[in-house]
């Protein structure tokens, strides 16, 4: 094993060059450090666009023509499929390519699984597998430089966005939890949202504690801001209710009051609640007028079958019913709104989509479930598509097995 002095990355040095740099220059203060340390010729980041089908190149010095220019800043648009930064993406593994006398080295930025981008190095000299190591511990420690820079300024936002945003987008964005994946050592999930043309009103969350998961994904009804709008007031009533330490049916009961209380008559969310007790290993769900969600177990897909009740702000005082939810270590749960399932997308067979897809991440599941409703629909989605992928491998509370920021140990998934 290598003690501290054997490191060529000065991990302190790099802080310090964040905390010295205004935020919208910290990500390149680091990257510039970094280069430095290692001789590179030259160090970019590559970020995730919010389509998940490109990775953008950020930078305020190059000219890149054909690049997005927001004052000084460019962005240089990428297309992923088919190239080696989606492979790297995709395995969470470095890839170093011979180029002339040196190398090119392209390394996940990833925390918790969330894949934030990329960072790609040219070296004057082919690493050794100590370097390629210490490089990849770097761009892990990037990942959190990112996520706390980008709390002061737009410009991460800003090239992220392939095409601008309509203003129920830019609301709907923000119902959004912050890491759209989530790996823990009982369980991995992922999140993701098609949008439609005419933007429906979907929404996913998640919250994790000591004790509990809690997830949920809601469904407003109409179409662009009314929908954003009272999508916002349930999400909001949710968020409020569970960090009030409402049980899982007084944060429904809760929610269906404040959108009676606040919403326009005729306003309703469809949705579910799900609570993961992580000591005992049982989960319960609420089901308000949503689509059932389905399981992957043993190689099989069904539909679970759930009681369902009305959806939030339709009833006023309405108790919901906490259903007891069958969960066993290997399943892989899929909950969805029904832009999923509308006749538009009714060229796709979820199931079928979901039973080849035992061998992915659900990261990547749900990006290719995503895909596939673009495809069936020729681009054309008449309500927004959402999805939820929760991988449970059960057992006892436990800490990961990582590297760089990414599970390496997924043996306990679904199969």
């Amino acid at each position: 094993m290598r003690g501290s002095e054997d490191l060529m990355i000065d991990v302190g040095a790099l802080l310090e060059k964040v905390e010295a740099a205004a935020p919208i220059d910290a990500v390149g203060a680091v990257a510039a450090e970094l280069g430095r340390m290692v001789d590179a010729t030259a160090v970019t980041l590559l970020i995730a666009d919010f389509s998940g089908r490109a990775v953008v190149r950020l930078t305020s010095t190059d000219f890149v023509e054909g690049a997005r220019t927001h004052g000084p800043e460019r962005a240089e648009t990428l297309p992923l499929p088919g190239t080696l930064y989606e492979r790297v993406l995709r395995t969470q593994q470095a890839d170093v390519e011979p180029v002339d006398d040196g190398a090119r080295m392209v390394v996940p930025v990833t925390d918790r699984g969330d894949a934030i981008g990329l960072l790609e190095l040219d070296l004057p000299r082919f690493p050794s597998d100590d370097e390629v190591t210490d490089i990849s511990s770097a761009a892990h420690a990037l990942a959190y430089v990112i996520i706390a820079a980008r709390r002061h300024t737009d410009v991460f936002e800003w090239g992220q966005r392939s095409a601008p945003f309509e203003l129920a987008a830019e609301i709907q964005r923000r119902l959004l939890p912050t890491s759209y994946t989530c790996e823990a050592g009982q369980f991995t999930l992922a999140g993701w949202l098609e949008p439609a043309a005419s933007v429906g009103g979907d929404t996913f969350d998640y919250s994790l504690d000591r004790d509990t998961l809690l997830i949920s994904i809601t469904d407003a009804v109409g179409h662009q801001v009314p929908a954003a709008l009272v999508a916002t007031l349930l999400v909001g009533a949710l968020r409020n209710a569970r960090r009030r330490g409402l049980s899982l049916a007084e944060q429904a009961k809760y929610a269906n009051e404040s959108l009676l209380e606040n919403a326009e008559a005729g306003q309703f969310v469809t949705g579910q609640l799900l609570q993961v007790d992580l000591r005992a290993g049982t989960a319960a769900i609420i089901n308000a007028g949503h689509t059932w969600p389905l399981r992957l177990r043993d190689g099989r897909v069904e539909e679970i079958e759930l009681v369902v009740e009305p959806p939030f702000g339709v009833i006023p005082g309405r108790s919901f019913q906490v259903q007891t939810f069958p969960l066993e270590p290997g399943d892989r749960l899929i909950f969805l709104t029904d832009g999923m399932l509308e006749r538009n997308a009714a060229a796709l067979d979820v199931a079928a989509a979901l039973a080849d897809s035992s061998e992915l991440h659900p990261r990547e599941v749900v990006h290719e479930l995503g895909s596939a409703v673009l495809r069936a629909t020729g681009g054309d989605l008449k309500d927004d598509a959402t999805m939820v992928c929760l991988d449970w491998y059960g057992g006892p509370r436990r800490d990961r097995v990582t590297e760089f920021g990414a599970d390496t140990d997924r043996a306990s998934a679904p199969v």
